[in-house]
């Protein structure tokens, strides 16, 4: 076997979350909703990761190393984003780049989640874990890490700025209750 073979077969492998969700908690899940299909169960559909950079309108190079770092942490290339409306206030006009965002779906969504709940929450400090009152009422939660540099790959010397981080957890859950069931069986910290 040569090996782009055996690098593709790394690539393609699935995820140890994913394989998780599918032998472990799905069977768990149904136990606990009271569902008898297993595709009734809730199941992550995608995580969003936004970088709002306000400064950017001013400074050019922000934006640049904002898309730098989301990149870095989700290792797919980020979406521009741009104000849609002007505020005088701000000296803010529509069209101008205000920010950076990523959605992950499949593998890289359940290696990032990986991620997330074993390397990054306990490396946030004085963490007391998050509170329950960040779902929107439609199973999807959201919160935000006040600093890029609790990410491991993130190497802290290489950028001059800190930026924080809005990661969005979407599910297929009916509602909030469902989707915190499914998130605690991930390993989720919340508060007690």
């Amino acid at each position: 076997m040569n090996d782009n073979a055996q690098n593709n077969d790394v690539l393609t492998a699935e995820p140890r979350l994913q394989v998780r969700y599918r032998e472990e908690l799905v069977p768990r899940l149904m136990e606990t909703l009271g569902r008898e299909n297993k595709l009734a169960v809730p199941r992550l559909d995608k995580i969003v990761l936004n970088m709002g950079v306000g400064l950017a309108k001013d400074e050019e190079s922000l934006l640049k190393e904002a898309c730098d770092i989301l990149t870095t942490i989700s290792g797919q290339k980020p979406v521009v984003t741009k104000a849609r409306k002007s505020v005088a206030g701000f000296k803010l006009r529509v069209g101008m780049p205000i920010g950076c965002k990523v959605t992950l779906r499949r593998n890289r969504m359940y290696e990032f989640i990986d991620r997330l709940v074993n390397v990054v929450f306990p490396r946030i400090r004085d963490f007391r874990g998050f509170p329950i009152r960040s779902f929107d009422g439609t199973g999807n939660y959201s919160l935000g890490i006040d600093e890029h540099v609790v990410f491991p790959e993130v190497d802290p010397d290489k950028y001059n700025n800190l930026f924080g981080l809005d990661i969005t957890v979407c599910t297929t859950a009916n509602d909030d209750a469902e989707a915190k069931e499914l998130l605690d069986l991930f390993g989720f910290p919340f508060q007690k």
